[in-house]
């Protein structure tokens, strides 16, 4: 081989091996057929779970956090929890309030909200708030994720039961909060009773409803539920979308609510 054609071949071989070494540290694709799976807090006695599924799968989500009861006796947002809310903030999920005391819309009053809270010292009873009153327990929970994990929380919020009013919305809107609620068939089921809703039926219903661009929800434990919805269901879930050519992303990449993620508290 002559001299001059050697290099030639040498040149296009470092050529190729550059190419290719370039390939294999490439960025993954983009999420080009999105699905936003979201979690509300709940018991919690799912979560060791929940986040060791979304890792197996490389599945980023947005969490919605309130200060609820668990099954160890504390709440969602203690710090007990807290090394795990930590370790979901360095993976890289998004993070919003579901309120303090998970407190449930009612009816409005004047300007004011009257609501049910299902947690903390009031639990079960009615009581009003204003809307400045209301801003501060959507507020807490960022406090508290920031107080556990160094991570601000964005300014999304979703309602308990994803119920809301013209009023309510008017008053989170009123200290920055934008509300998210969720797509009819990204409703997951893990609130209904397992005996007339079973894991497999519920399956079944989503991976054949869901859409690109779906909002989902569940819970990180639901008391009322027999049959829990994760063990059965998360994993199956998110291979068989995947299977469908869906991916998943968090709310920071939704069009309709990215602005508001990107708006630190």
């Amino acid at each position: 081989m002559r001299p001059g054609n050697r290099r030639v071949l040498l040149a296009f071989a470092a050529a190729l091996g550059w190419h290719a070494a370039s390939a294999a540290v490439a960025p993954a694709a983009p999420c080009e057929h999105p699905v936003y799976l979201t979690f509300d807090t709940g018991h919690m006695g799912v979560a060791p779970l929940v986040a060791e599924v979304l890792q197996r799968h490389h599945v980023k989500v947005t969490f919605f956090l309130a200060s609820e009861r668990t099954q160890s006796g504390g709440t969602s947002l203690d710090d007990q929890w807290a090394p795990w809310w930590k370790a979901r903030a360095a993976e890289g999920h998004v993070f919003g309030s579901h309120t303090w005391d998970h407190d449930s819309w009612l009816a409005d009053q004047g300007g004011d909200l009257r609501l049910r809270p299902s947690q903390g010292p009031q639990a079960g009873k009615v009581r009003t708030l204003t809307p400045a009153e209301y801003c501060r327990e959507l507020q807490r929970p960022a406090e508290r994720l920031l107080a556990m994990t160094g991570q601000h929380m964005s300014s999304i919020f979703r309602a308990p039961g994803g119920k809301t009013s013209p009023a309510l919305l008017k008053a989170a809107a009123s200290c920055g909060w934008t509300h998210v609620g969720w797509a009819p068939a990204g409703f997951l089921g893990d609130e209904l009773p397992s005996q007339t809703h079973p894991n497999a039926a519920l399956l079944e219903h989503a991976l054949r409803d869901i859409r690109q661009g779906d909002v989902l929800v569940a819970h990180l434990g639901i008391w009322s539920r027999q049959d829990a919805w994760a063990p059965a269901n998360l994993e199956p879930l998110i291979t068989g979308l995947q299977a469908r050519g869906l991916c998943f992303a968090t709310l920071a990449e939704h069009p309709q609510y990215r602005a508001a993620v990107a708006k630190l508290r």
